[in-house]
């Protein structure tokens, strides 16, 4: 099965081509400001070096967030665009579960992603011989209020993200036994691992974004009294 992955969630924009679980070629653009003008040319670029088209495709999978509103809005409407025009089937995946494939240490994962100011979009997952199982929800934290929920787990925890690299000390002065992985940049080879697992598990994720809190835009309207959709 051939796999186009393609990653905007974050500063990196990283596009990959997979034959099921083996990275043919990965492409990552490291520009946080121009997701929108690199995303065509880099999926050319991939597909030109491994000389295939969108049409040998037979899956598509697409970061759906949380990250950057806008990387992860660039990423799902191109995905979908290739889903409406060519009919190639797609799936959208966590950034928070992606980021789990960047280890390969059994046990209690916890994915963190910085969110500023001390937050972090929080995942815990088990990961037990290359399959990954979501614990509880996904969601938006403080990093003060993600150490009650993970000192209720005995085992090892293994962290990993930008939010684990960044919260290090802090999370190994409260957490026993942590664990931290080398790779925290998110990957279109991780998330096209997660993707391939998921479609071979004969699940439909929806490739809609997930935010997990409002936009600056929203907060800022919020504040001033307002709603983005108009007062009711």
């Amino acid at each position: 099965m051939k796999i186009l992955s393609i990653d905007t969630a974050s500063n990196l924009c990283t596009v990959a081509i997979l034959e099921n679980e083996t990275c043919l070629k990965e492409i990552i653009v490291d520009d946080s400001r121009n997701h929108s003008e690199k995303i065509m040319p880099v999926i050319e670029q991939v597909l030109s070096d491994t000389q295939l088209s969108l049409k040998d495709m037979d899956l598509i999978v697409c970061d759906k967030g949380p990250g950057s509103f806008t990387g992860i809005r660039i990423g799902v409407g191109t995905v979908l665009a290739f889903r409406d025009s060519l009919h190639i089937e797609c799936i959208g995946i966590s950034s928070l579960e992606a980021l789990v494939y960047n280890t390969n240490t059994n046990g209690i994962v916890c994915s963190l992603i910085d969110a500023k100011n001390d937050n972090v979009y929080f995942g815990l997952f088990d990961f037990e011989d290359g399959q990954v199982t979501q614990i509880g929800n996904l969601e938006f934290k403080n990093i003060n209020e993600i150490i009650p929920i993970l000192n209720r787990y005995v085992s090892p925890i293994t962290f990993v993200g930008d939010g684990a690299e960044i919260h290090k000390n802090f999370l190994q002065d409260n957490i026993k036994n942590s664990i931290f992985c080398d790779k925290n940049n998110l990957s279109s080879i991780s998330l096209g691992i997660a993707g391939y697992k998921t479609y071979k598990k004969g699940i439909q994720n929806s490739i809609m974004p997930l935010y997990l809190r409002k936009s600056q835009a929203e907060r800022a309207l919020e504040e001033k009294g307002g709603s983005i959709h108009g007062n009711h």
